[in-house]
Order: C-alpha cells, then sequence, then structure tokens
C-alpha cells in the first residue's frame, strides 16, 4: 500500500470544476469547457495509477495521516485505489468525457434553462460517483453515498413543473432517506460486531473482513441482520423491487441526466455497493457458511434471498418494460432489469458468475448510455417520445437508430456486444454449480428473450415501418400484449369496433398521471370509456401513464424552450420523415458520443482478453479467493466454499 493523493485529487478535480462553471455562467463556450477539461483532467488520474495497480499496488490518501485529524472517534475518512475502485471510477471518469460533450450539445438543442446548475451539479456528481469509487471503509461509501443523491437532485427536478418537483422528491426519499438510513444502520452493526474482537473496523479486505468473520460465528443473526441491511440501503440506488420505482420517475430529467442515473454514477453505484458488500465486507465464504433457517426449505446461504429478489427483479421489471411505449420508461424498466443481472451474478458467489457480473457493469454502461444518447437525440431533432410514433424514423436519424440497434443487442445478450460476454460468464458458473443455481441461470435466459421482446419492436418500427403504415408489434397478440388494431386511426378503430390506445393515434381519453401505472392502484371511475362491447383492447399499457399530457403536447407546463423548432410535437411533421444522411441527422456534439460509446460496446465485446475490464474483473476475483483465475475454474464449487472460509 503506497501513500499517495491521486484518488483525493480524482475527486476534487471535478469539485474544483463547480467553482470555474459557475464563474463562466456567461459565457457558455468557456462553461462548457471546464466540464470538458474536468472530465480530461478526472480520467487521466485515475488512469495514471491503473498500471500500478494491476501489478498489485493500492494507491492511499488518508484523512488522519494527512494532517493528523480523525473524522470519528476510531475510524478514519480514507480514499484508496484498489482493483475493484480503479474498476468504477476508470468508467466513470471515461464515459464523462463524452457525457460533457453530449449534454452540451442536447442543452443547446433544447435551448434549455439553468444550464449553469446543470453542469455544476453533473461535475458534483461525478466527483461523488469517484468518492464511492475510492472510498476504503464503510463510513467514507455512506458519505459519499448520502453526497450523490443531494448533488443528483437538481438534475432530477431540472424542469421544474409539477412533475419534476414529485419525482425529486420522491428520488430523495427513496435513496437519501432510505437507502441513507439501511446502509448507516447495516454499518454501525458491524463497527458494533467488529468490536466485540478487537479494535472496531469498517476497512474493506478482499475476501472480507477478517474481524467480521470472528465475531459471526458468536453473534450470526446480527451478522445476518447487518447484512440484509446493507444490501437494502445500496439495493435502493440499484432498483431492486419492490424499491426501484423512483428510477422511471427521474426519466423525467434531462435526457443526459437519464444517462448519468442509468449507465455511469447512480445506478452503478448501488451495484458497486453491494459488490464491496459481498466481496469484501462479508466474503463469498462467510455469506456462504451463515446460512437462514428458513421454514420449509431448511437452510440456506445469505447469498440465496438476494439471489431471488434479483432473478425476480430481472424478470419483472422486463415483463413491465414490454407494456411501455414512451422510450426512456422502457429503457428505465430496461435499467432495473440489467442491473439485476449484476446483483444475481454477485450473489451467487461462483467465480465466473461475479466476473460476469463485473464486466457486465461496463457492458451494460456503454450499451444503455448509447440507448439513451440516441433517445435524447431523436427527442431534440424530432420531439418524439413515444415508440408509437417512430414509425420509418430510420430514415430521418439513420446513425442514431444503428446506434440504437447495437445498444439493444447489448442489452439482450447478442454477439458481437459486450453483454454476450458478461452474461455468457454468469451462465457458465450457474450451470457449474448446478442444482437448484439452474433456476437462476433459466431467470437469465428468460429475461435475455424478453430484453428481445421489448427492443425489437422499435427497431422493427423505425427501420421496416412507414409512417402511413404500422402496427402496434406486440409480442402476443392479446389484450396484455396489445393487438394489431390499436395503432389505427379514430375512424378505423371505431369501424373495427376497437379504441385507440397507449401507443395510438389519440391518447387524449388516456391521459391517466403515472408516477408508475404498475404499481398504482387504478379505481373503476378512472379507466378510459369502454367501447360499444365493453371489452379493452389495450397495445402496450391500460393506463398511458408515461406522461400527464396526452403525446404531441409538451409535457412541461413551464416552456423553457421557447419557439426553437416549427415541429414540436411527436411524430412525424406533416406525415412524413425527412430523409437525413448520417452526417446531417444531428450535431456532431450529439452525433459523435453516439457513435464512440456504440463502437466502445462491440469492441468490449469483440475483444474482450484485451479489454482491461475483463482483467480487472479476473484480478478482483483471484484476490478475493485467494487462487489464480485458471485454477479456480478447477476446483468444485462447494470446496471453493470451504477453502475460502478457511
Amino acid at each position: 500500500m503506497v501513500a499517495d493523493i491521486r484518488p483525493l485529487a480524482a475527486v476534487l478535480v471535478s469539485a474544483v470544476a463547480i467553482v470555474l462553471i459557475v464563474a463562466s455562467h456567461r459565457r457558455p463556450n468557456l462553461r462548457e469547457g471546464w466540464s470538458v477539461l474536468a472530465a480530461l483532467a478526472k480520467f487521466a488520474i485515475v488512469a495514471s495509477m491503473l498500471p500500478a495497480v494491476m501489478d498489485g499496488t493500492v494507491f492511499r490518501w488518508s484523512l488522519a495521516d494527512s494532517t493528523g485529524l480523525e473524522f470519528l472517534a476510531g475510524l478514519d475518512f480514507a480514499l484508496q485505489a484498489d482493483p475493484l475502485g480503479i474498476f468504477f471510477a476508470l468508467l466513470a471518469s471515461f464515459l464523462w468525457i463524452f457525457t460533457s460533450f453530449y449534454a452540451a450539445g442536447y442543452m443547446r438543442g433544447l435551448d434549455e434553462h439553468a444550464q449553469t446548475r446543470f453542469f455544476a451539479s453533473f461535475a458534483a456528481s461525478l466527483s461523488t460517483a469517484v468518492g464511492i469509487a475510492f472510498a476504503a471503509n464503510l463510513v467514507t461509501i455512506f458519505v459519499f453515498y448520502e453526497l450523490l443523491s443531494l448533488v443528483t437532485y437538481p438534475l432530477v427536478a431540472h424542469n421544474e413543473d409539477d412533475e419534476a418537483r414529485i419525482a425529486g422528491r420522491k428520488y430523495l426519499t427513496y435513496t437519501f432517506f432510505g437507502g441513507g438510513v439501511f446502509l448507516l444502520a447495516g454499518t454501525v452493526v458491524i463497527y458494533w460486531l467488529t468490536s466485540l474482537v478487537g479494535e472496531p473496523t469498517l476497512a474493506f479486505e478482499a475476501g472480507g473482513m477478517e474481524a467480521l468473520a470472528a465475531a459471526a460465528g458468536a453473534e450470526p443473526v446480527y451478522a445476518q441482520a447487518a447484512f440484509f441491511l446493507l444490501i437494502a440501503g445500496f439495493g435502493v440506488k440499484a432498483a431492486l423491487m419492490p424499491i426501484h420505482s423512483w428510477l422511471a420517475d427521474a426519466m423525467v430529467a434531462p435526457t443526459p441526466v437519464s444517462g448519468l442515473l442509468h449507465a455511469v454514477a447512480v445506478v452503478k453505484s448501488g451495484a458497486f455497493g453491494i459488490a464491496r458488500v459481498i466481496l469484501e465486507v462479508y466474503g463469498p465464504g462467510l455469506i456462504y457458511d451463515l446460512p437462514l433457517d428458513v421454514p420449509g426449505i431448511g437452510e440456506v446461504g445469505l447469498n440465496i434471498p438476494v439471489a431471488v429478489v434479483a432473478a425476480f427483479t430481472l424478470t419483472a421489471a422486463s415483463i413491465i418494460a414490454m407494456r411501455k411505449d414512451h422510450l426512456k420508461r422502457r429503457l428505465a424498466y430496461s435499467t432495473t432489469a440489467q442491473l439485476s443481472y449484476i446483483v444475481l451474478g454477485l450473489s451467487l458467489l461462483h467465480p465466473y458468475t461475479v466476473v460476469g457480473a463485473l464486466f457486465h457493469i461496463p457492458a451494460h454502461a456503454f450499451a444503455k448510455l448509447t440507448l439513451f444518447f440516441c433517445a435524447g437525440a431523436i427527442h431534440v431533432e424530432t420531439h418524439t417520445d413515444y415508440i408509437s410514433e417512430m414509425a420509418g424514423i430510420g430514415k430521418r436519424m439513420p446513425l442514431t437508430m444503428s446506434a440504437f440497434t447495437i445498444g439493444a443487442a447489448g442489452m439482450a445478450g447478442l454477439p458481437p456486444v459486450a453483454g454476450f460476454v458478461s452474461k455468457f460468464y454468469m451462465l457458465i458458473g450457474s450451470a457449474d454449480v448446478g442444482g437448484s443455481y439452474w433456476l437462476f441461470a433459466g431467470a437469465l435466459l428468460l429475461s435475455a428473450v424478453l430484453n428481445v421482446g421489448y427492443f425489437w419492436p422499435v427497431v422493427y418500427t423505425a427501420f421496416f415501418e412507414s409512417e402511413d403504415d404500422h402496427d402496434a408489434k406486440p409480442l402476443l397478440e392479446f389484450p396484455a400484449g396489445g393487438l394489431v388494431q390499436s395503432y389505427a386511426a379514430d375512424d378505423d378503430v371505431a369501424a373495427d369496433g376497437g379504441r385507440p390506445t397507449d401507443g395510438g393515434a389519440d391518447r387524449a381519453d388516456a391521459n391517466a398521471a403515472d408516477s408508475d401505472a404498475d404499481d398504482a392502484d387504478v379505481t373503476e371511475s378512472e379507466r378510459p370509456a369502454a367501447a360499444d362491447d365493453g371489452d379493452y383492447e389495450y397495445a402496450v399499457d391500460e393506463y398511458p401513464s408515461d406522461a400527464d399530457v396526452p403525446a404531441g403536447e409538451q409535457v412541461s407546463s413551464v416552456d423553457h424552450h421557447g419557439d426553437h423548432d416549427d415541429h414540436l410535437t411527436g411524430g412525424p411533421p406533416a406525415d412524413v420523415w425527412q430523409r437525413r444522411s448520417p452526417f446531417t441527422e444531428s450535431t456532431w456534439l450529439m452525433l459523435a458520443p453516439i457513435a464512440v460509446i456504440a463502437t466502445g460496446a462491440v469492441v468490449l465485446g469483440v475483444g474482450p482478453d484485451y479489454a482491461v475490464f475483463l482483467e480487472l474483473a479476473t484480478r478482483i476475483v483471484e484476490e478475493v479467493f485467494g487462487m489464480s483465475f485458471e485454477e479456480l475454474g478447477t476446483v468444485p464449487f462447494d470446496e471453493l466454499m470451504t477453502e475460502v472460509n478457511e
């Protein structure tokens, strides 16, 4: 371990940029230049530590060692760049570079208000995200975890309308108060447990804290309780069900924020925190050897309840995503599902599933950031947010929709995109354990099929349909899945005895508020008026709650955009899309990041052996299990858990 200021510098560089961004509020080019410069500097600092970390060096900065000040009684505020920390920090700092360019193009394209506040909050978010990555103990990660919720609130509530404020309050309630309370409670119990066997500690250790393992034998119930408190605390930001609904509501934020929430910082901080708990607080051996006595089932490891919740979340969220016509909401539920892949892989404890889970962090980040970048470009250029209004849009935005196809393939785990590699590792790890773990492998496969089910209609609608000849494309043609007639115009629907629905030509009679329709109780009086035969025939969602206004109208009650374009409603202008080339469909500030990130998703999938993230993932697993990755593949799972625990 080497004392070094670079972990602190990586955190502070974007914090310093906040001052420069605010000071340059009257000069937009300079203001956004500071954001890009800070992103480049942050990445350079993180990357400079990578070679030494790969060779086994850990860089550490400590408040007590640097200043002689004690943060809390017996606790130090410390940052360290270890393999797991550098893994997350490298990803966040790299993607921030391109997000900075994209955000400038997006905010200018819509002539958004409060751009200085937006870029300052963005920089603060990345500062706290890297602080989470480099936190050396539970108390340090708690501080940055709570700060991340606070500094991202202005981004979620950016639009300043009622919908944005409600989403912002819900976001804080779930992540700051709910997740923070769980995390703090678990941290306090860990501190108390380790104090029973000597000097109390909260420092992360590869393979788990030795003091905690010693104390767990004497106080197993408290050790089990602390485990689930920590998982719940981080699970809020990882959007595990049933504490997930804040994520879809946060889609009222500008699309660069959605990319930040879903791909780079916020939700990944939850998944990263769960990785710290499983790999460096408890360790696979202690989790496996500290069973719960479940009535009617017997003893199961602490990992099984977490795996069950993750498997349920990835399946249920995928099903919900299929019913969402609003593109960003469909992507939001996709994120809920994809994060559960990471949690499931970690909780299965097999070396292969852990590698797959860790590699899925960058695999998902590249693919999902591509998807959100594409959704934002579509919104800026065409003001279209609903999938049902995108028929033929591929000719208007060929590069954007091609990149969207790549991102969708990554989410579905199709080669050659990176998502295939991560999910393959998780599948072979589940199969290697066998037994009941086959159920989790089945959940992974089922979710992959569902991913195709909700992404393929978007791609098909964009490239293989025209504005005057399209239908609902449900996965199955029945009311819950949707009927093809539901995309017809009002007169055609009436002639067929049907009615327009979410995704159809007329949503005016379906203006039901949705903070999340699948979770809300809707009374009979709130149902849309039935057709003459009394049947409901819905294409996507019975309660089209993706917005508080019908598609084609301005969502925000506060018009910050002005008369930016003569086409301010969704769908094609004058019933036809203008054909554009990949170079003229949008500005380079938006197209370049889309192209680069989509290419990165393919590069990670084509050459995973040469990708630093896969090498880091295997290095992390080797440190946790205490043997080479090649050797890990030859040891039976039960025997491996016994050896690790010893």
